[in-house]
């Protein structure tokens, strides 16, 4: 027999055509949320599971799935599952690194950019008849040549917005737990205290993953060493930024701007105050939304899906503990 393999969300076919004709693929309704009935129904008999971001993989999820061999996420993080709880069941954790990283550091430059140059703001004066005249004054943005970026993580993402930001000639320096001499030659950048960073930094664009120590990274205390002109990008995870503290920064003019690529809660509520601040850019999480992107993405979650089905190691695996 072949082995169940469960889709909450469907793909399209090209993206998932490795698994033709080698699992049986029960594949979720086209909805925004939740798993619909015929995948619910398939729990206790699946042998994999091909996940999303949005897709909790929790201890509770997971007792119900007593045959499941193997969790293969559609995406480089893996804060939606409980690896620990997946390790200890024997099963490998797998996740797409590397596919992502040119879409996501070209829209972090794209956030960037339109924060600077008020693109947002401009915009919308000019559709809503504030624009009568070219004005020597009217929104003047932020000159990039010679302005410090600031970046926290500097793994494969955070790299390549380094690799574009000296194309436009700031000043680079970053901050992780550990300086990494190897990544900080390849980037261009220089390590500085989480302090000094965010003191000094003109632009701030986080890139490090979501766990325990980075969960409300960006918090009060953090915002208010911020310059006041300076602005700050996220396109890495929502709850890395404090919101409550975000509102705050941004309403009392702390910093000047902030653009967001995610978001927490998120999806965040159309009603919730960050959309009506001038000085707040919000996108739906479209970092990897580009057709190669995305394609990739599940190419390597299906290869990592049947190494595990077949008992190979997967290309790609969080939880490399489960084969000592």
């Amino acid at each position: 027999m072949k082995p169940v393999v469960l889709l909450p969300h469907p793909l399209p076919p090209d993206w998932i055509s490795s698994l033709d004709g080698r699992v049986e693929l029960i594949v979720g309704a086209e909805q925004e949320t939740g798993w619909s009935a015929n995948v619910t129904e398939s729990i206790s008999r699946a042998d994999g599971l091909l996940s999303l971001l949005t897709d909790r993989i929790d201890e509770v999820l997971l007792e119900k799935m007593p045959r499941l061999r193997i969790v293969s996420n559609m995406a480089v993080g893996v804060d939606n599952i409980d690896v620990k709880a997946c390790t200890r069941r024997g099963i490998p954790v797998g996740n797409t690194p590397g596919a992502m990283t040119d879409a996501t550091a070209d829209l972090t430059l794209s956030l960037l950019l339109a924060a600077a140059r008020r693109l947002p703001e401009s915009s919308r004066d000019a559709r809503e008849g504030r624009w009568r005249t070219w004005s020597p004054t009217g929104w003047l943005g932020a000159d990039l040549r010679g302005a410090t970026l600031g970046i926290i993580g500097l793994g494969k993402i955070g790299r390549a917005v380094a690799e574009r930001a000296r194309g436009f000639g700031l000043r680079l320096v970053y901050w992780k737990p550990a300086p990494s001499p190897e990544n900080e030659a390849a980037a261009g950048a220089r390590y500085v205290t989480f302090d000094e960073l965010m003191s000094t930094s003109d632009f701030v664009t986080l890139h490090c993953p979501l766990n325990e120590s980075t969960r409300g990274l960006i918090d009060e205390a953090a915002l208010r060493k911020m310059k006041p002109s300076a602005i700050l990008v996220n396109a890495a995870r929502g709850p890395v930024v404090d919101t409550p503290a975000l509102v705050r920064a941004l309403t009392e003019n702390w910093i000047r701007f902030a653009a967001l690529d995610v978001t927490d809660p998120e999806p965040l509520p159309p009603d919730h105050v960050l959309y009506s601040l001038p000085n707040c850019f919000i996108l739906p999480h479209i970092g990897s939304a580009t057709h190669g992107t995305r394609k990739r993405m599940a190419e390597m979650a299906c290869e990592n899906l049947l190494s595990g089905l077949d008992g190979r190691r997967l290309p790609n695996c969080v939880n490399p503990e489960v084969y000592s």
